[in-house]
């Protein structure tokens, strides 16, 4: 599913045009994106949680030289799934 279809389908689910789903899931979206980059998270019960997580500076290797890189230290995104996204993924 890609964002025009998340669209379609959350204005279908909530009686909403396409244009206010389009809105509300561009809010969410840049919602989540703004707590994550001032360093907090977010829980959803029954959901998953965002966080941040540190990523170390370290050495890698270019697979086709074979010559050593180094990997600057870094925040990447982190999702963690909740039980209740876990159990209806599996079906329970």
């Amino acid at each position: 599913m890609n964002k025009n279809e998340l669209v379609a389908a959350v204005a279908e689910k909530a009686g909403l045009s396409k244009g206010d789903a389009a809105s509300a899931v561009d809010a969410v979206f840049d919602t989540v994106q703004s707590e994550l980059k001032n360093g907090g998270d977010i829980r959803l019960a029954g959901f998953g949680s965002f966080s941040v997580s540190r990523r170390e500076a370290s050495k890698g290797r270019n697979p086709s030289t074979g010559a050593e890189v180094d990997i600057p230290a870094r925040n990447v995104p982190k999702f963690s799934a909740g039980k209740g996204l876990k159990d209806a993924v599996n079906n329970k």
